[in-house]
């Protein structure tokens, strides 16, 4: 994993063991395509033969872990495998574009892996039209449910909509169009999430673009 800046001491006891299987969490999500955060650090704390309710890291702490791990093992992949998930996130988003989806999640914040989702976020009236819209253009899908959280420690219960893109899998949560104007909480850092609109994304695709025939 990434090395420490020179001056700052070892990590030790609890510390370590932290860092260890956040770093472990992270190779397990990289290379098995475990997406869940959760299932990740459970899993790292079985291999390096942890209880699992002690020393594990926050999610924060993985994903910090994630980002040194795909720089130092997938820097020379990683821009060729991000263009390839925001090309699938710019179809998504235009077949969606009645229901103004707002690109979130991994691919958005360049964390991305050959098994990362896109996740989309789509604003309907009735989250129904956005089933209507997937069965009207012949797309097979999965349908669940997810409890996101808000400020104030609101919960909501919202639909989601998988299905696969390629070999991409494609996750849409369908959300009131009030929602537009006030993300829910991330499950990493507890912050609203962040999102991006068609143009933001185009913008990014572009990027991407230009760092993979540079790479």
């Amino acid at each position: 994993m990434a090395g420490r800046h020179p001056g700052i001491p070892a990590p030790r006891g609890d510390d370590a063991l932290r860092l260890r299987i956040a770093q472990e969490a992270a190779r397990i999500m990289a290379v098995e395509g475990v997406r869940d955060f959760a299932a990740a650090k459970r899993k790292a704390a079985a291999r390096l033969n942890q209880a699992e309710n002690r020393h594990l890291p926050s999610n924060r702490e993985i994903e910090v872990a994630l980002a040194d791990y795909l720089k130092l093992f997938h820097a020379r992949d990683l821009p060729r495998i991000l263009r390839g998930l925001l090309n699938t996130a710019l179809e998504a988003m235009r077949l969606l574009k009645p229901f103004d989806p707002r690109l979130t999640g991994p691919v958005l914040q360049g964390m991305a892996t050959p098994y990362s989702e896109v996740q989309i976020h789509a604003f309907a009236d009735d989250p129904e039209h956005v089933a209507l819209l997937l069965q009207d253009h012949g797309i097979p899908y999965d349908e669940d449910q997810r409890r996101l959280r808000y400020g104030g420690d609101r919960q909501e219960t919202v639909p989601v909509f998988r299905f696969v893109a390629g070999d991409t899998p494609v996750e849409i949560t369908a959300l009131p169009r009030a929602a537009a104007r006030e993300a829910p909480l991330s499950p990493v850092d507890a912050r609203p999430m962040k999102r991006a609109n068609l143009r933001d994304v185009e913008r990014l695709h572009a990027d991407a673009g230009q760092a993979s025939t540079s790479g």
